[in-house]
């Protein structure tokens, strides 16, 4: 698959992904701005509230019917944190032409829709209906606070906003809850001008037509974009090592411990990492699962995940409130296995076979494909699948062992139940 990007405009860009084997075609739009306390919660909003109609299809059942119309066309709204950017907006998903009835085609329809939604929504004396924002706000503070729900997630957060304290990473997606319940029709519509106006735009299309006609009909759609002058997206800030190691309990009534452990990475290329966290925790067959979890029973859960985009390992597991040291110590004796080359061939081949089948399933999916070119673009990479794929098999136990060997502790986290002791 040749990969095509290209500017339309200013701050305004498309990739280009020509695939014939599905049958539907993927359009996405995605506003780019960097991840930040003050505004993530507006933010997201903001497309929730563009989603619930545009001035010609003022209301989700007119704008459903002419989706209908499309032959069961969608347009999703999208909130997603890519390294330190907050990336909202829309991905459509249609019939692809060569699977149209009578050959219709849809592309340039379901592009003129979603170019109402983003440049035309439905307003009323030029400020978003109350009723729409309203409904949505209290959508967002659900989704807020579904985190808390879910305690692993809420500690795989907490463990983030902790490590990462005055750092963009820290912030979540959807921003805080006191934020989200004092949100304004202002300030979203505030929101949506900053965006219109100086956020880069990145579109991206996934199916069968042709780069020039996909150019046309987003430039027809989008003709109605203001005057721009886009601010270009700064680049993530490696995370600085700490001197001492940062430890945070939090108490809830809980039935199972939370432990989180985040470690800051030094020198090591990314293939080097990639595998090193991979043996560490990755994969179903990694250290932590196969040692920390199955032989030892320790926690009920163990695994771990490489944020390259802030060169930090993080540790998410569920314990026994009294397992806490003995799990500590067990996930370290095991980061120290990897550091000292204790490794099996079988180890590392299978690690290998993780990430390299992970790379060759991005395409077998559009909205992986959209997903994987997003986190690209959002932390100014270029490397294909292929080519990361070509860098795990080149990679040597040497070079894993030594890049982490510059793995450390940096921040250890845990939820306990109220009341419980370590």
């Amino acid at each position: 698959m040749k990969t095509t990007r290209e500017k339309l405009a200013d701050g305004v860009y498309l990739t280009h992904l020509p695939a014939r084997k599905f049958k539907t075609s993927l359009l996405s739009a995605q506003f780019m701005t960097p991840v930040a306390e003050q505004t993530a919660a507006e933010q997201a909003l903001l497309p929730a509230v563009l989603r619930r109609g545009t001035a010609r299809y003022p209301d989700m059942g007119a704008l459903s019917a002419e989706l209908d119309r499309l032959y069961g066309a969608e347009i999703d709204y999208t909130v997603r944190k890519k390294g330190e950017c907050q990336c909202v907006g829309f991905v459509a998903s249609f019939i692809d032409d060569a699977f149209a009835p009578s050959g219709e085609k849809l592309l340039e329809p379901v592009t003129a829709l979603l170019g109402q939604v983003l440049c035309d929504p439905a307003r009323r004396d030029g400020r978003f209906l109350p009723e729409y924002v309203d409904g949505e706000r209290t959508n967002l503070v659900d989704a807020i606070r579904s985190i808390l729900n879910d305690k692993r997630d809420y500690a795989d957060l907490r463990l983030l906003q902790e490590m990462c304290a005055g750092e963009p990473y820290g912030v979540s997606r959807f921003g805080d809850e006191a934020s989200a319940r004092a949100l304004t029709e202002e300030d979203v519509h505030g929101a949506y001008d900053r965006l219109l106006s100086s956020a880069p735009l990145e579109l991206f299309y996934c199916g069968s037509a042709e780069l020039s006609r996909v150019r046309d009909a987003l430039s027809s759609a989008l003709a109605a974009l203001p005057a721009r002058t886009a601010i270009p997206l700064p680049q993530s800030r490696k995370h600085p090592a700490r001197s001492e190691v940062k430890r945070v309990t939090d108490e809830m009534d809980v039935t199972q411990g939370k432990l989180g452990m985040g470690f800051s990475c030094g020198e090591g290329s990314f293939s080097a990492l990639m595998m090193g966290n991979t043996l560490f925790g990755g994969s179903s067959n990694a250290k932590l699962f196969m040692n920390v979890r199955e032989k030892l029973s320790l926690c009920y859960y163990a695994s771990s995940v490489f944020h390259r985009q802030k060169g930090i390992i993080t540790v998410s597991s569920g314990i026994e409130f009294q397992n806490f040291q003995r799990a500590y110590d067990e996930i370290l004796r095991q980061l120290a296995a990897v550091q000292n080359g204790e490794l099996e061939p079988w180890e590392l081949e299978g690690a290998r076979s993780t990430l390299c089948s992970a790379y060759a399933s991005v395409g077998d999916s559009q909205s992986k494909l959209e997903n994987f070119w997003l986190g690209q673009t959002a932390t100014g990479r270029s490397d294909t699948p292929e080519e990361l794929a070509a860098g795990i098999r080149a990679v040597s136990a040497e070079e894993i062992c030594a890049a982490m060997r510059s793995v450390s502790l940096d921040t250890v986290y845990f939820l306990k139940g109220e009341g419980a002791a370590e």
